[in-house]
């Protein structure tokens, strides 16, 4: 159910909320946080909302979306609230702020706010240079970030790095998740292992490539090289080479004593990548260290 509001006002639109919510059965209590979702001109809103629907299966959440519209126009909110199938497990209050309105989305927000429930922000597209000084970001305890498909990915992790507080993250980290389980399980299976180098590689720019070879940086201690070229990760290691390769569809792990390995390999979505990144509220402290990592790369073309 969809329900739209022109030139509006908080107030009615929480007392629409409210009726919706009333008539429809749904209910509040089940709601596990508060996530913000804030989109500039240009960015892909109906795409951030879907990832937010399918990450709110695992986490029921109500989603507020705070989109600044038309900057010259005169200020105005329009709203949608969108709760039973079109909200996946979530309710969706959409917020287009037109005007000067959209550099106020903080004071639209607040009232939207489920109370002794932890709040989340979240740009999809367009992000602060220092999110944690962002009004929006101020409201929250988590601040996501999202690098994925970025060009100037040396740029991008240089402002992450200048700008850090307790509680950022990025969807590219979460992407990468899978490859950083496997080579954590090498290590595991033979722990007294004796890293020399390490070379993660890629065809192009890439956050999250870049935040996996700072976290090997930093966890294994040893020189670790940035390289352009297929898709890969080699440990230069004193029992053999340790690899993992992108082979179509699947990954294949090399390991020093072991039958190579294939597991199945597939770029994750942005609803899967975000509903990781709410499994936890508190600080994640691999994520920085990781961010700090990638200042010790050596980044050259092979």
């Amino acid at each position: 159910m969809i329900k739209t509001l022109s030139d509006t006002s908080t107030t009615e639109v929480s007392k629409q909320l409210v009726r919706m919510r009333d008539s429809g059965g749904e209910l509040a209590l089940g709601r596990v946080l508060t996530l913000i979702v804030k989109t500039e001109p240009g960015d892909d809103t109906e795409a951030a909302i879907a990832a937010a629907n399918e990450a709110s299966r695992e986490h029921p959440c109500r989603v507020i979306v705070a989109s600044a519209a038309d900057r010259g126009k005169a200020a105005r909110l329009d709203a949608e609230i969108r709760v039973g199938g079109d909200a996946g497990a979530s309710e969706v209050v959409v917020l287009r702020l037109f005007g000067q309105l959209g550099a106020h989305a903080h004071a639209v927000v607040t009232p939207f706010l489920l109370p002794d429930t932890p709040v989340v922000t979240w740009w999809p597209g367009t992000a602060p240079k220092n999110p944690a000084k962002d009004r929006l970001g101020a409201l929250a305890g988590r601040r996501i970030l999202d690098g994925t498909n970025r060009f100037d990915a040396q740029g991008i992790l240089a402002q992450r790095l200048r700008s850090y507080s307790p509680g950022d993250t990025d969807i590219a980290w979460a992407q990468i998740t899978p490859w950083r389980a496997l080579l954590a399980a090498a290590f595991d299976r033979v722990p007294a292992r004796k890293p020399a180098q390490v070379r993660v590689s890629g065809p192009g720019p890439s956050v999250g490539l870049d935040l996996l070879a700072g976290w090997l940086a930093e966890c294994l201690r040893v020189p670790t090289e940035r390289l352009t070229g297929d898709l890969g990760v080699e440990i230069d290691c004193a029992d053999g080479l340790l690899s993992l390769t992108a082979d179509g569809r699947d990954t294949l792990v090399r390991d020093p004593g072991r039958p190579d390995a294939r597991t199945p390999w597939r770029e994750r979505t942005t609803g899967e990548c975000l509903a990781e990144e709410l499994r936890r509220l508190d600080p994640d402290e691999t994520y920085a260290r990781a961010l700090h990592g990638t200042k010790r790369l050596l980044h050259t073309t092979r």
